[in-house]
């Protein structure tokens, strides 16, 4: 088992750091390839909870290598936060990671860029931003001119760059309607923090992309993080509601460097029912009490920004092309105990477009808007499942539920999630996965 993958079917928060950390331990390396700390994968590791945005989530376990890779765009101040909160707790996260000198820098001007770019709305609505230069810092990326590696904190041109790309960013500012931000781009500040930056970061950063072509020669076992989620794709989303990386399957190899040939377990996650932050379509949305109960006992709010979840029932026409489009070989189904509140559930198995029924999931926004969902009705469970770990002790009406999705998805369920805690997981017996794992433990 070279390589295996684990990537968010939906609208991200799909639980995705919970699955990696409990997986990291059969593996030598966890990757992190895209995205930024717009990112918020959640780890409980026993009674302490982690909230972690840059550093990937196999960075508790001490015998883990742990990588960003050049597909991530780092804002360094975050990361450095982490590292910090990390050893507060005991961790030691300087001796287990690495990230890459390709890595793309989020700077103080691109976060004043959200900024103004962010008063700008499509179809009444805001496409989702955090706010934290995410945007801005790819399109310099695929610009090329104004942009900042992880490299540049320890080449010797550092002040050069920053003088250069200041007097460009406040005339861009000026252009955008954002003159009163101009003027907080200090170069001398900017060069002050980045030194920081470079002191405290220098000794971590290098060349990811040989070390992980190395690791694989060696036959060491490599686990990719993805983040976000599949619907969010900047090609293959719900756009222009996306974010700006490749967060689907289709991103894995261009942001880790790692071929898609060593890659032979594709992990799909999604929660039991769907959920959506900021703006977009979202045909299974429930705007009533049973999507506030949804919220409310799953504690749907955003890991990074604190927002509201909006919250819906499980969209089997959405996950079935992320699944595909992702190359999935099984299906991770996490918060089940949410859905053990409620006598019956509902799961979207066509949509309804302008008189029509379909299956496919539509590209357009515009078209995704005007889908209605098309229900099946499933029996609940009304189980407390949070203390099962056996998965033919979960009730009857459950698993008929995961053979249901199973079914519609295309592919097997290969775990379930029945609460936060690592012990709250069960794996499927006589599954790849659980096959892998095995041989995993085995060669450990």
């Amino acid at each position: 088992m070279p390589a295996s993958c684990v990537i968010g079917l939906q609208w991200g928060d799909e639980a995705k750091g919970k699955l990696v950390d409990i997986l990291a331990p059969q593996h030598d390396v966890v990757v992190r390839y895209q995205g930024g700390a717009n990112a918020g994968h959640t780890v409980v590791f026993g009674d302490q909870v982690y909230k972690l945005h840059h550093v990937p989530s196999g960075i508790l376990h001490p015998g883990v290598m742990n990588v960003i890779t050049p597909g991530v765009v780092i804002e360094p101040d975050t990361l450095i936060r982490e590292l910090t909160g990390l050893e507060s707790r005991g961790n030691a996260p300087r001796r287990n990671l690495m990230i890459s000198e390709r890595a793309h820098m989020v700077m103080p001007w691109h976060i004043l860029e959200d900024q103004v770019l962010n008063k700008q709305v499509v179809a009444g609505e805001n496409i989702g931003t955090t706010l934290r230069g995410i945007g801005p810092c790819y399109r310099d990326k695929v610009g090329r001119t104004f942009a900042m590696r992880m490299t540049d904190l320890v080449r010797g041109n550092l002040r050069n760059r920053i003088d250069e790309i200041v007097a460009a960013k406040r005339n861009w500012l000026v252009g955008l309607g954002g003159g009163e931000l101009a003027g907080q781009l200090d170069a001398d500040g900017i060069y002050a923090m980045a030194s920081r930056w470079s002191e405290t970061l220098g000794p971590l950063i290098g060349d990811t992309t040989n070390f992980l072509l190395d690791s694989l020669d060696d036959n060491k076992k490599l686990l990719l993080e993805g983040a976000q989620g599949s619907l969010l794709d900047i090609d293959h989303g719900t756009y222009p509601f996306v974010t700006s990386s490749n967060s689907s399957g289709v991103g894995v190899s261009a942001g880790s460097g790692v071929p898609g040939r060593w890659i032979e377990h594709v992990i799909g996650v999604a929660k039991a029912y769907t959920t959506r932050v900021g703006g977009g379509p979202f045909p299974t949305e429930l705007n009533n009490e049973q999507g506030n109960k949804i919220r409310e006992i799953g504690r749907e709010y955003g890991t990074t920004t604190g927002r509201p979840r909006r919250c819906g029932w499980f969209d089997a026409v959405a996950v079935r092309y992320t699944t595909r489009l992702s190359g999935i070989h099984g299906l991770s189904l996490m918060m089940l105990d949410v859905l053990s509140h409620f006598d019956t559930i509902e799961v979207c198995v066509a949509y309804e477009l302008d008189g029509k029924r379909i299956t496919n999931f539509p590209a357009e926004a515009d078209e995704l808007r005007r889908c209605q969902p098309i229900y099946e009705t499933v029996e609940g469970w009304k189980v407390d499942v949070t203390g099962v770990r056996r998965w033919r002790d979960l009730p009857s009406q459950l698993l008929k539920y995961l053979d249901f999705i199973s079914e519609l998805i295309g592919v097997p369920i290969e775990v379930v999630s029945v609460g936060p805690d690592r012990a709250q997981t069960i794996f499927a017996n006589s599954t790849k996965l659980s096959k892998l794992l095995r041989a995993g433990q085995a060669g450990k």
